[in-house]
């Protein structure tokens, strides 16, 4: 059946964490939770939004580096206060600490957490940088002396294979990695809660009212998800590297890196402009990021709908302002 024409646009947009849903509106961001008791917990969050305080922030490719900093930041803040939340209650009274317990809240107290969040964030960049950009560039230095079109370029097609074989093995590794990570049971519930906010804005966004019911009859691929970004960046990354001309397999990398800003800018562009507009040539930029979402959405349970239906009427401004077409 074909689907109807959406009778508006709306910027908010949100994120799964944890047993519950962050939707963020033009006024406020807020967090809801579903607590270890079957209760829902609402909780406002502060983002940082300098796109609003400065300007400048606000110009085309510079603003998506600038939203991505601040969707890392709130998002983070977002999924450890539903790590919080969650598991509040959860824990045995009777249960005595361990010694290691004691000694690091004696030690270090609170700080601990921030920490072991700093070692794991910056582990986990590191992790990604090797894989994500020294690897397939490593592979390829390997295994072009295996293909012959490389012993004889054809019309400077060279680089061409060398962006498509490191942008390929990218996404290769994006998609084992999700493909993985569905595995785990509490990431699955966190790809359904995706899913329940995804069908949430589009309920929103069609003028239904916000019913289970409503909700659950809402597809859960939406153009303007953190996965189709993931993927265009990606993609945008194999054109940015058919204009580096060093094949060396240590500076290559590091160039690429430093080009990510712009990978990013550009980037949110895309999936700036497909949110807002519904045709064609829209529709064949997003499709790659929405047959991620295959993988990275998960039909939600009644109770997970619940969970963003409040987490959305929390967000929504009562003037309209929302709306961008």
């Amino acid at each position: 059946m074909k689907k109807e024409k959406t009778k508006l646009i709306t910027s908010i947009g949100g994120q799964a964490l944890m047993e519950g849903i962050m939707m963020r509106g033009p006024k406020k961001t807020t967090v809801a939770v579903r607590k270890y008791d079957g209760s829902i917990e609402l909780e406002e969050i502060q983002p940082l939004n300098w796109a609003k305080k400065h300007k400048i922030l606000r110009l085309p490719l510079i603003r998506g580096v600038v939203n991505m900093i601040d969707s890392l930041v709130t998002g983070e803040k977002a999924l450890m206060l539903s790590a919080d939340k969650a598991l509040e209650g959860e824990d045995d009274p009777d249960e005595q600490p361990s010694k290691l317990d004691v000694w690091l809240d004696k030690h270090f107290g609170d700080k601990i957490i921030n920490i072991i969040m700093v070692f794991s964030t910056v582990l986990a960049v590191a992790f990604c940088i090797a894989v994500f950009y020294f690897l397939p560039t490593v592979l390829f230095d390997l295994t072009a002396g295996w293909l012959t079109f490389m012993n004889e370029p054809v019309l400077g097609m060279e680089r061409f294979w060398q962006s498509a074989f490191e942008g390929i093995i990218r996404i290769i590794l994006f998609l084992v990695y999700m493909c993985l990570c569905t595995l785990n049971k509490d990431i699955k519930r966190v790809f359904q809660y995706h899913g329940a906010e995804h069908k949430t804005i589009f309920c929103y966004e069609y003028g239904l009212d916000l019913t289970v019911e409503n909700v659950r009859k809402q597809i859960r691929f939406h153009p303007r998800c953190g996965t189709s970004f993931m993927v265009l960046m990606l993609i945008v990354g194999i054109i940015i590297g058919l204009f580096i001309p060093v094949n060396h397999p240590i500076i290559r990398p590091v160039i690429k890196f430093l080009l990510l800003p712009l990978t990013v800018g550009i980037g949110y562009e895309l999936i700036k402009i497909c949110g807002r507009h519904d045709n064609i040539i829209t529709r064949i930029i997003a499709a790659p990021g929405v047959w991620m979402q295959h993988i990275t959405t998960k039909e939600p349970t009644d109770d997970m709908i619940e969970v963003a239906i409040k987490s959305m009427e929390d967000v929504i401004p009562e003037n309209g302002e929302d709306r961008i077409a």
